[in-house]
């Protein structure tokens, strides 16, 4: 029998501190992706670093134009936040349509991001705002954030704390979801923002990704009838059961052109 060990700190600088001394722990934060990774056979930590009693890294709050979310705050929270509601409310959404409500009142943003499934709907908010994901140490633009196949820009024993997103002039997200895990065969976040139109897709690729293309047509027009005529390569996305890389290569320029039509 697999024998493991439990540490439930109660700062951000307790945790980073265990983080160090048990390299082999796994972190836990909702524990959405990481029970499951555990019943399946794909994961065995010797123990658990739970971050839930760690108050700090919870809560929302506005700052000027931005929201600030802290990395222990759950999507339901996310979801029925009037702050995020009246600054972010395609953020709002988002939140609102991850997994069940099982999952979204025991998911975490901090969670989600650190997981940073291929599949996963916050990855796509996060990179299509232009978030900040604030850690122990320092700040990480979403654009250097997603690397590849769970793969992000976190370092050994970094701890995510926070995400700041900025408030854009508009947005929208639109996912084509697994009905059964309610995962995204695609989703699509287009934001329009002082920087300039960002559209971010996930489940199409091995991590979340921005399509440059249909940027460019929308920069100049911010209409739907941009995205027409819009060839999204297929080469290197996903292809499985659900559809072929083809498939989600088309449902990215369909979803966006919807985004873009109810963003506007």
């Amino acid at each position: 029998m697999h024998h493991t060990h439990y540490h439930r700190p109660a700062s951000v600088a307790e945790a980073v501190k265990l983080i160090g001394e048990h390299p082999d722990d796994k972190v836990l934060a909702g524990g959405q992706s990481t029970l499951p990774s555990i019943k399946l056979g794909l994961l065995a930590p010797d123990g658990f670093i739970d971050l839930s009693g760690i108050g700090e890294l919870r809560g929302i709050r506005a700052e000027g134009t931005s929201v600030r979310i802290g990395a222990m705050t759950t999507h339901h929270t996310v979801a029925t936040s009037k702050d995020v509601q009246a600054m972010i409310p395609a953020l709002a959404a988002l939140a609102g349509g991850i997994g069940d409500r099982a999952v979204r009142n025991r998911g975490t943003i901090g969670g989600s991001l650190a997981h940073s499934d291929p599949a996963g709907c916050y990855p796509a908010g996060v990179l299509g705002l232009g978030a900040t994901i604030h850690t122990n140490s320092r700040q990480v633009a979403a654009d250097d954030y997603f690397k590849g196949l769970y793969e992000t820009a976190l370092k050994p024993g970094e701890l995510i704390t926070a995400v700041t997103f900025p408030r854009p002039e508009k947005a929208a997200w639109l996912k084509f979801k697994q009905p059964a895990s309610r995962f995204s065969i695609v989703g699509v976040f287009v934001a329009k923002t002082s920087g300039g139109v960002r559209v971010a897709v996930t489940g199409a690729g091995a991590c979340a990704f921005r399509v440059k293309a249909l940027e460019d047509r929308l920069n100049a027009k911010f209409a739907p009838e941009s995205c027409e005529g819009v060839a999204i390569p297929a080469d290197g996305l996903n292809g499985d059961l659900h559809g072929s890389a083809a498939y989600r290569a088309h449902l990215i320029g369909v979803l966006t052109k919807r985004a873009v039509a109810a963003a506007a």
